[in-house]
């Protein structure tokens, strides 16, 4: 006998559902398992249609009012993003949810204020009733899910929280949407669940050869594993449900706001306070390059012109070794700022470090898909882009000194100078 008939198991659950108004009061054992089957196949079936019916609508109605949940909107990806919408979307609501970690920072959306077109939420994206509560009183339309634990070093020496936020967090998110979503009494006519992800998902790339939507997924570290199963679980609700959802999988950013555990950063924050500019192993692994306006603009496109159940690869057509990186950043504060006060260029504080643990070689993406059916193109060379990006850390120093706190440098200490 399958497990499932277990008599108390059933006495059990048909006590649960009857008390939650899913079957009658007097219906019989063996009439429960196929009443729960019948009654599931049904609501997801009614929810499907549902959604499909949204979609048709979505694209037509993008420059109307819409109320944005945007998670992870005080980091670095999440701030530019809310900063383009704020200009660019003016009847858009925006609601902020942000748990400020290390790498959320309000500064970084100095300048906007609270009031009808923007609320800041300080708050888990794993709090089940903050969640249920904010797609309730702010009738959500669209999530722009950016909130995550992004650095591959971190979730080396710390995979736990990467777990926790990426993976469950999503799902509860995911959930919240979905239940809110499906309620008729708060249903929205064109919702859209679009979960912003990483190239890292795929692996590492030989020397020749592009990530397309269709690559496999080969995660090397506990981020990138953490991100590939969010990524999952977001097709999973789309296929199962119906829940409309899109994914994005971005190369990696630069620009303003970036916190300085990340390579452009860190390396112009070191370069002009004349310290060692550590590169990992042999400097050669490849990154392209994307700059962080252009990945917020080619969101925007998918928000109005995406197709729900589709994935996006957004890159830069940039690709750089590191150690080029590091050199253009040292050549461009030489040319801006003066050599250093020995006299000598920056370029001679490079030192290459002892390699990461299964440090990925190559990341190229292929972004043919998101140029031929939504027109979208990166606008800014990498050369350009680093120059916008150094311009505003020396316009914002105080910035860069407030965020660069003890925390930070106990870090710093513990990957490269111990290293």
């Amino acid at each position: 006998m399958h497990p499932c008939w277990c008599p108390l198991f059933f006495r059990r659950l048909l006590s649960f559902t009857t008390e939650n108004g899913f079957v009658r009061e007097g219906w019989s054992v063996p009439l429960l398992a196929p009443a729960l089957f019948v009654h599931s196949v049904m609501r997801i079936e009614k929810d499907r249609f549902f959604f499909r019916e949204c979609n048709k609508k979505r694209q037509k109605d993008m420059d109307n009012q819409k109320t944005v949940l945007v998670t992870g909107g005080c980091g670095f990806i999440g701030a530019n993003f809310v900063r383009l919408l704020n200009q660019e979307k003016r009847s858009w609501r925006l609601i902020n949810l942000d748990k400020l970690t290390y790498a959320g920072n309000l500064q970084n959306l100095a300048g906007i204020e609270e009031g009808e077109n923007y609320r800041f939420v300080k708050g888990d994206i794993g709090d089940v009733v903050l969640l249920e509560s904010l797609f309730t009183e702010e009738r959500i339309d669209i999530v722009v899910h950016f909130a995550a634990e992004s650095h591959v070093d971190r979730s080396i020496t710390g995979p736990a929280d990467f777990i926790r936020t990426n993976i469950v967090g999503t799902f509860t998110l995911l959930e919240a949407a979905r239940n809110a979503w499906m309620d008729d009494s708060s249903r929205v006519d064109a919702p859209l669940f679009l979960h912003v992800s990483t190239d890292e998902v795929y692996g590492s790339l030989g020397e020749t050869g592009f990530f397309s939507e269709t690559t496999p997924f080969d995660p090397r570290s506990p981020y990138s594993a953490s991100k590939a199963s969010s990524d999952h679980l977001v097709s999973a609700y789309y296929h199962t449900y119906g829940l409309p959802t899109i994914i994005t999988n971005c190369s990696n950013n630069y620009g303003p706001y970036q916190f300085p555990e990340k390579l452009i950063p860190l390396i112009f924050n070191n370069a002009m306070q004349g310290k060692k500019l550590p590169v990992y192993g042999d400097g050669k692994n490849i990154r392209d390059w994307l700059y962080v306006v252009d990945h917020c603009q080619a969101i925007v496109a998918v928000l109005e012109k995406g197709r729900p159940g589709r994935r996006y690869n957004i890159g830069g057509n940039n690709e750089k070794q590191n150690k080029d990186v590091v050199r253009l950043i040292c050549d461009t504060l030489d040319r801006k700022v003066g050599l250093l006060p020995n006299g000598r260029p920056r370029t001679e504080l490079i030192t290459f470090v002892s390699d990461r643990l299964g440090h990925d070689r190559r990341y190229a993406i292929d972004a043919t898909r998101i140029s031929e059916e939504l027109g979208w193109q990166p606008a800014i060379s990498f050369e350009k882009g680093i120059e916008k990006t150094i311009d505003w850390y020396l316009d914002n120093r105080e910035w860069v000194a407030a965020v660069v706190d003890g925390s930070y440098r106990d870090y710093y200490r513990d990957m490269y100078e111990n290293r």
